[in-house]
């Protein structure tokens, strides 16, 4: 069951971009003990999302995007976020 941070995450994600594929995995538990896990067991996330607002646009550009949606999370609630961002392909 995804926790709290999780489940924000895809609400802002989705209320953002609309996306035509979402995947917020929690990979905190690959990360136990480890620095930047705070024990919630919501520390490292993956996002894998796919939006045709990212057309045309950099990948730098797409995480800026990502994680100006996701305001305070990375950073401060979140230790480490990867992000693969994507247009949909025709």
């Amino acid at each position: 069951m995804p926790g709290p941070v999780q489940q924000e995450m895809e609400r802002l994600l989705t209320e953002a971009f609309n996306p035509t594929r979402l995947e917020v995995i929690n990979d905190s538990a690959k990360h136990a003990g480890h620095s930047g896990d705070d024990g919630s067991g919501e520390s490292h996330f993956t996002v894998v999302i796919e939006a045709p607002v990212f057309a045309d646009r950099s990948r730098l550009e797409r995480q800026r995007m990502v994680n100006k949606a996701l305001g305070d999370i990375p950073g401060e609630r979140v230790h480490a976020l990867a992000i693969q961002a994507s247009a949909p392909t025709s």
